[in-house]
């Protein structure tokens, strides 16, 4: 592990990896704007298939295509989880039924069973570990606009392990929504990286799920 909090991005080998470019400068001016959390000031992009990824106790994953893990990349990815780890996923296709979701899921599937990835509910921790959020998880324009799949996702999905979020699954596409300059958002009449930040702190701290 390192001193400061680092974003780190997951290079897996099959799909496209690197999605929203600009969105983690915008999640880490937020981290340095609301809590006291040191960061390091840029994205580490890490190899799946090697062990960096144990160097630190957050992850980002990301695309639109296809997820195929190859052999040390889910070797990798079930022993961070297992370990400790926080995974956060998020579908850029908003669409439970594209490619990235399916071939998501079955990638979970295959290393944690059928059953472990779940709904969890409005009640859940993460939603309260910073800025409160009772509805459950905020919605995006994506969403709101009838993008992707057409449907607002009132809900997100983990895999839980020892009571705690491992890998945190979104296919509400939050890493287009976040995608901006980080100074745009004096124009925005709520920050919508707010979440983010519950993320990140609940990824980082010792708060059971509830």
């Amino acid at each position: 592990m390192t001193g400061k909090f680092t974003f780190v991005r997951l290079k897996y080998s099959s799909g496209d990896w690197d999605t929203d470019q600009r969105m983690p400068a915008n999640i880490l001016n937020s981290l340095i704007e609301y809590t006291t959390i040191p960061v390091s000031p840029q994205e580490k992009i890490v190899d799946l298939a090697t062990t960096e990824i144990f160097r630190y106790p957050f992850c980002y994953m990301s695309g639109h295509k296809l997820v195929q893990f190859t052999q040390a990349e889910s070797r990798h990815f079930k022993q961070y989880v297992d370990n400790g780890g926080f995974v956060f996923v998020d579908d850029c296709n908003h669409d439970i039924d594209g490619l990235f979701a399916k071939s998501f899921e079955a990638q979970m599937n295959q290393l944690f069973g059928p059953a472990a990835l779940k709904k969890i509910p409005d009640s859940h921790g993460i939603y309260h570990t910073f800025f409160k959020f009772e509805k459950g998880p905020p919605n995006t324009a994506f969403e709101l606009n009838g993008w992707g799949d057409d449907l607002i996702h009132d809900y997100l999905k983990a895999i839980t392990i020892n009571g705690r979020i491992g890998v945190l699954y979104s296919n509400k596409d939050y890493g287009c929504e976040w995608d901006y300059d980080f100074r745009n958002k004096r124009f925005l009449a709520e920050d919508n990286t707010k979440f983010g930040v519950n993320i990140i702190v609940y990824a980082l701290s010792a708060i059971p799920s509830r």
